[in-house]
C-alpha cells in the first residue's frame, strides 16, 4: 500500500512539474512572438510587394520564391518545394452590371465568380428571376426561367454566432447556382455576396460547373446591390439585367507548395505540420485569407528556434498552393505523404483570419481529443477556451485519409466575412497584436503535441 502512495505521489508532483515547465515554455513563446515577432512584418512585405496571388499567376510564382527565401533565412533544417501543377484562371477586364429599371438605369457593383465563362463581347441582358434556394428554382417550370437571369438572393443567416456556420448554410449557391440555373434554360446566374454586412463589395469565390450542362456566366453582387435588386425586382418584376465579363481559363500551370521543417531530435519520422495557403484571390492583397495564416505558420517555426528548442518531432511549416480555386496544393502534399511512407501525426491550419486567438477545433477519434483536453489548463491563460470537435482545414483535409489528427486555429469569427475574397482584403485589415497572438498560440499547440504526441 505504501509503495503505491509513493507512486502515485511521485507522478502528481512529476505531472505538476511538467505543467509548471509547460506553462515557463509558453509564457516564453508569447512574449518572443509579442516582442520581436516576425510575422507582422513578413505579412507587410506578402501583401505589399507582391499583393494578389492566384493560383497561375506571376503574384502566386514571387510568392512561392519569397517564402523559400524567408525560410531558408531562418535557419530552418530543410526547405524545399513540391510540384503542383494549378488551375489557372484570370479575370481579365473589370465587370460592368446594371439595372434597366423602365427609363432608369443602376449601375452595380459585380464581380465574377472564379472559374465563370465569361459572357461575350456583348454582355448578357435579360430578365431576372429571383430565388432563396435551388429547391425553390426546381419547383419552377423550364418556360419561366429560360432565357433569364437567375438571381440567388439567400443571405447568411446573421442569427449564427459563428459566421463560418452560416456562410456554410448560404455559400452553394456560389458553388452550384450557375450549374443548377442552367439546367432551366438560363442565361446567366447572379449570386448575393457571402457577406453578412451590407455594402458594396462583391464577394468572389470558387464556382464549378456540372458535367453535361451549359455553361453559363455568373457573378456575385455586392449585397446592397443584391438588396436593392431585389427591391426593384418586388415593384416591377419585368426589369432586366445586364452583365459582361471578360474572363478565361488558360492551361493549368505548374506551381509549387513551399516547404521548410525543423528536424527531430528524437522521432524525426514523426511530423507535425503547420500551415496556410499561400494562394489568393485577385482583388486584393490576400492578407486575411490567406497571407495571415502563412506568415503565422513561418513563425512557429522561429519561435521554436528564436528560444532554443529542439522539438522531438519534425515540425513543417507548409505554404500550400491552390486553396481558393482547386485544393491542389493540399491534395499533391498528402499524396506525396502517403507515396513517401510519411508520418504525419498532426495538422495544423491557419485560414480563419488573423483575429484574435479563440481555441482549435480537432478532427480526430473522442480518445485522440480526449488527450488534448489535459492541455486546457495551459492554454486558457490566453483565450484559447474553445478547444474540442471542430473543423480542420481544407488544405490539411486529405491528410485524414492517412490517420492524421487536424487541428484548425480558431480566430474570432465576427469579422471574417467583412474581408473574405473582397477588394478590402489589404494589410491594413490584420492587427499586429492579434496576429501575433495567433502565431504564439499555434506554437503553444504545436509544442504539447511535440512534447506528449497524441
Amino acid at each position: 500500500m505504501k509503495k503505491i502512495s509513493t507512486l502515485l505521489l511521485s507522478l502528481i508532483v512529476g505531472y505538476g512539474y511538467a505543467q509548471t515547465a509547460d506553462s515557463v515554455t509558453i509564457r516564453k513563446m508569447y512574449d518572443e512572438a509579442l516582442a520581436r515577432g516576425k510575422s507582422y512584418e513578413w505579412l507587410r512585405y506578402l501583401t505589399k510587394q507582391i499583393g494578389p496571388r492566384l493560383s497561375g499567376s506571376a503574384g502566386a510564382q514571387k510568392a512561392v520564391d519569397w517564402t523559400k527565401q524567408i525560410m531558408e533565412q531562418q535557419g530552418f533544417d530543410r526547405v524545399f518545394l513540391q510540384d503542383v501543377m494549378v488551375p489557372h484562371w484570370v479575370r481579365g477586364a473589370k465587370e460592368e452590371a446594371y439595372i434597366q429599371n423602365g427609363k432608369q438605369k443602376i449601375t452595380v457593383p459585380i464581380a465574377a465568380l472564379g472559374g465563370s465563362v465569361a459572357t461575350g463581347p456583348k454582355g448578357v441582358n435579360a430578365g431576372v428571376i429571383e430565388v432563396k434556394s435551388f429547391a425553390e428554382l426546381r419547383a419552377m417550370s423550364t418556360d419561366k426561367v429560360k432565357g433569364k437571369i437567375v438571381f440567388y438572393n439567400r443571405p447568411m443567416d446573421p442569427t449564427k454566432i459563428n459566421t463560418f456556420e452560416a456562410y456554410g448554410g448560404a455559400v452553394e449557391q456560389r458553388a452550384n447556382g450557375a450549374t443548377e440555373a442552367a439546367k432551366l434554360g438560363a442565361v446567366g446566374a447572379i449570386v448575393r455576396s457571402m457577406n453578412p454586412r451590407h455594402d458594396d463589395y462583391p464577394h468572389v469565390g470558387g464556382m464549378r460547373y456540372a458535367t453535361g450542362v451549359p455553361l453559363i456566366p455568373t457573378a456575385a453582387i455586392s449585397t446592397n446591390g443584391a438588396d436593392l435588386l431585389s427591391k426593384l425586382l418586388q415593384e416591377n418584376p419585368n426589369l432586366t439585367f445586364y452583365f459582361k465579363e471578360n474572363c478565361e481559363t488558360l492551361p493549368d500551370a505548374k506551381s509549387y507548395n513551399v516547404v521548410g521543417e525543423i528536424k527531430g531530435s528524437e522521432k524525426p519520422d514523426e511530423i507535425i505540420v503547420v500551415g496556410g495557403h499561400l494562394d489568393s484571390w485577385d482583388l486584393a492583397e490576400g492578407a486575411q485569407d490567406d497571407g495571415a495564416g502563412c506568415m503565422q505558420s513561418i513563425e512557429v517555426l522561429r519561435l521554436f528556434k528564436a528560444l532554443g528548442i529542439k522539438p522531438k518531432r519534425t515540425i513543417r511549416a507548409v505554404m500550400f498552393m491552390n486553396e481558393e480555386n482547386g485544393l491542389r496544393g493540399g491534395v499533391q502534399y498528402a499524396d506525396l505523404a502517403k507515396k513517401n511512407n510519411e508520418k504525419h501525426m498532426a495538422a495544423v491550419e491557419s485560414d480563419a483570419g488573423g483575429f484574435t486567438p479563440r481555441g482549435f477545433g480537432i478532427v480526430g477519434t473522442p480518445e485522440q481529443r480526449a488527450k488534448v483536453m489535459p492541455w486546457k489548463p495551459l492554454l486558457a491563460p490566453y483565450g484559447l477556451l474553445e478547444i474540442g470537435p471542430g473543423g480542420g482545414g481544407a488544405d490539411i483535409g486529405p491528410l485524414a485519409q492517412l490517420g492524421t489528427v487536424l487541428f484548425g486555429f480558431k480566430p474570432d469569427s465576427q469579422r471574417y466575412f467583412d474581408y473574405h475574397h473582397t477588394a478590402v482584403d489589404n494589410f491594413e485589415a490584420v492587427s499586429q497584436r492579434e496576429l501575433e497572438l495567433g502565431a504564439a498560440s499555434m506554437a503553444a499547440l504545436v509544442y504539447l503535441l511535440d512534447q506528449y504526441g497524441l
